[in-house]
This record gives C-alpha cells, structure tokens and sequence, in this order.
C-alpha cells in the first residue's frame, strides 16, 4: 500500500474531525457567540449544507483538472476555513465558515477517492479505500473526543487551531507524497448519468440514506447538553463519551462492511431498526448517566452498521453512473446531517427539552424503515429490475466484464469501469471518483 493513501487518510482524519467536533463544543460556542444551542447546531448543518452541494458539483467540476494540485488546492481552502473558524468575530463569520470548509472537504473527498483507487492495482482497491474511510472513523474514535477535550480545557476556538494544524501536516505530505496521477481519457456522458435520477429505487436510496443518518444525528449533535443538562454528568465526560460513540461507529463499520454484500437489505433493516430502538430507550432515560452512556456506544454502532449497506444500496441502483452515484451518497448522507441538527434544534426551541431530539430522530429512522420496506417491496416485484437488466446488458460489452449470473455488487463495479485484473493500477477515470463515503 503506498505511502501517498495514508497521506489521504490522514487528511480525512482533519476533515472528519472538523465535521464531527462541533457535537461536543456546541455549549461553549452558544455561550461565546450569544446564540442559543439550538443556533449553534445549525452549525452543523452549514457544514453538511456545503457537502451536499459540494460532493456532486465538484466531483464534476475537478475531473479534468491535476489531482495533486486540486488536492493541494483543495486542502488549503480547508485548512484556511478552520483558521477563518478560530478567529471568527461573530457566528454569522463563523457560519460562512464552516460552509466553505465543507465545500473543500467534500472535493477533496471526491478527488482524493479517485487517486487512492488510481495508485493502487485493482485488487487492494477495497484496501484502498478502507485506509481512506479508516480515517473518518479514527476521527470519530479520537478527533471528535480531542476536539471536545480541548473545548473543555482552552476554550472552542483551540480545536479548530488543532484541525487547521493538522490540515498543514496533511498538506506537506499531499504536497510530497502524492504522484502525478494521469487524467482521464474522455469526459464523462453526464447527461447519460443525470438519467439515473429518473429512476424511482435512486430516490428512495437517497430517502433512506438521509433519514437513517439524520435520525442518528439529531441527537447526535446535541448529545452533549443532554450529558450534562440532562443526565447530570460533569462536562468532562463529554469528551469520553463521544469516544464511546466512535468507538462504537469503527466496530459497527467493520461488522457491517463485512456482512452487507450478502445480505443488503437484512443489514440496512437490523442496523435502521436498532438505531430506532436505541433512540426511543434514549429518549425513555436520558436522566440515567449509565443508560445514556451504553447507548452513545450503541448509537455509533448502529449508525455505522448500517452504512456500508446504505453506500452499496446506492451503487445498486445507480451503477450506470459512476461520477454521480458516489456523490450522490455523500449527498444523501449529508442531508441527513443537515435535517437532523435543525429538527433537533427545532423541538429544542419549542421547549420540549433536549431529550426530544432522541424522540425526532426515531421518527425519522421509523420512516427510513418505511421507506426501505417500499423499496424492498419494489425490488421483490420488479420494480427495480429495468435499471439493473440495463446495467448487466451494458456488462456484456465491457472487456473483463462479469457475468451477469455473479453479484450484483461485483458486475456493477465492473460496469463503474474497473481496470482488467491484471494487477495494474486503474487510470484515474470517472468511476475512481465515485468511491462512497459513509
């Protein structure tokens, strides 16, 4: 495995730390910048805001152009944006903030999925992008916590001083380490991929994703005035805690990508209706320090349980279009990041108490449920065979393509335009940059 893909994952532990950390700072940030909490976890969703424009529009924008000057380019704004945080005068600085680092982070995820599967032959691509996403998990495991632990000790702004710092550090080895990367041949048909959103089993992916993810996060994102408001646990717990939701969202990551190929929509059901469960026993005993601590741990492995299932889902439906249909993921999962925090911060204003955000979140996984229910339905009565019988029909005519009678998983990756298995690396086409992120 290169060096350069550990640069990468190192970069995304930056990006998913300054994602995620705010979940453990929104007290102190409502106090400094006189706002409500419920304003500060709009923060949040300004972040997730500017990744869902950002994933799509720049997975687009950035195939034609060098991916080490991109990712230099991009990783900069970055970094700039957790400097601009920091020294931020006024929540609505903070704000535009948050919402151009987004952007750079979404476009460093689309580009930097497409070098990490480029540098490497075809068969430690998985590897590949387990060491990328591998560094969205540590984040959640020792970012976040170390982001709410800094919060806690020198004050909110030291934690995005410690996220531009690491993004330096990102950016020397990018700067060092990444190789010239070939361009791809020939632009993609994007009127061609843009066709995939006519079909029904693509929008229900996209509910589901959203719903499923923004029931987590909403109570997720004020977690911690629940901890210390509710449950009577000392601020300095905080930080332990949101360790324990990490740890839980790497072991339910590992369980789940394990297990999902074979059994999608058994892993999307199981891991949706134990998220549901877990939120309603949180929303029941939030006051009880020792329920609500077990279920941090078992929220975060729910969540990330479910979310290979909900990546793979995706590519499922929408294999024709292998620029938009890892975009679109990132897209969907950020939507749930956004419409989680606001419902959560909607009850919170509505006087229903910070206990009511686990209440609004089960509502919203019972509807992913629903929704995976109908598209179940759909896909037992034929209902997504068109796409699917299109997708296997273009097979046939790709050199080294599978048969159709093997996984659906494994053709559709054929069709995204995997190169030959002869241990060769994949030039960096309009497939690379559709890896999912969970």
């Amino acid at each position: 495995m290169p060096l350069a893909v550990y640069i990468l994952g190192l970069s995304v532990f930056a990006l998913g730390t300054s994602e995620f950390m705010l979940s453990g700072l929104l007290p102190p940030i409502a106090d400094d910048m006189n706002v409500s909490i419920p304003q500060a976890g709009l923060l949040i969703s300004a972040f997730a805001i500017g990744m869902v424009v950002g994933a799509p529009l720049l997975a687009v924008a950035t195939l034609r152009l060098p991916r080490r000057t991109t990712l230099i380019a991009l990783i900069s704004v970055f970094g700039l944006g957790q400097i601009a945080g920091a020294l931020a005068p006024t929540y609505e600085v903070l704000f535009v903030s948050r919402v151009l680092s987004a952007l750079a982070c979404a476009g460093f995820w689309a580009v930097g999925a497409a070098v990490a599967i480029a540098m490497v032959p075809v068969n430690q691509r998985a590897r590949a992008m387990a060491v990328m996403i591998g560094g969205l998990s540590v984040a959640n495991v020792l970012g976040v916590p170390l982001g709410a632990f800094l919060g806690e000790h020198f004050g909110w702004r030291s934690a995005f001083w410690a996220v531009g710092a690491a993004s330096a550090v990102a950016l020397v080895g990018v700067a060092t380490r990444i190789p010239h990367i070939p361009l791809p041949e020939k632009k993609p048909e994007l009127k061609r991929e843009l066709a995939i959103y006519r079909d029904r089993q693509v929008w229900l992916a996209i509910v589901i994703t959203a719903l499923a993810a923004g029931g987590v996060f909403c109570a997720f994102s004020y977690l911690a005035p629940l901890l210390t408001d509710v449950a009577g646990l000392d601020s300095g717990w905080v930080p332990w805690i949101l360790g324990l939701f990490g740890a839980g969202a790497l072991i339910g990551t590992v369980i789940g990508g394990r297990v999902a190929d074979a059994h999608l929509f058994g892993v999307m059901l199981s891991g949706i209706t134990a998220s549901t469960v877990f939120l309603v026993a949180l929303a029941l005993f939030a006051s009880s320090q020792v329920a609500v601590i077990a279920l941090a741990f078992l929220l975060g492995l729910s969540a990330f349980f479910t979310a290979p299932a909900l990546n793979a889902r995706m590519f499922n439906v929408a294999g024709a279009a292998p620029t938009l249909a890892g975009a679109t993921t990132t897209a969907a999962f950020n939507l749930g990041n956004t419409s989680g925090p606001w419902l959560g911060g909607t009850v919170i204003d509505l006087d229903f108490g910070f206990a009511s955000t686990a209440w609004a979140g089960a509502a919203m996984t019972a509807l992913a449920l629903a929704a995976v229910g109908v598209a179940l339905r759909l896909q037992r009565g034929g209902g997504g065979g068109r796409s699917r019988s299109r997708l296997i029909a273009r097979s046939a005519k790709i050199p080294g393509a599978r048969k159709a009678t093997e996984t659906p998983e494994a053709t559709e990756a054929t069709m995204a335009g995997e190169a030959p298995k002869d241990g060769r690396p994949a030039p960096a086409g309009p497939s690379a940059s559709s890896a999912p992120r969970p």
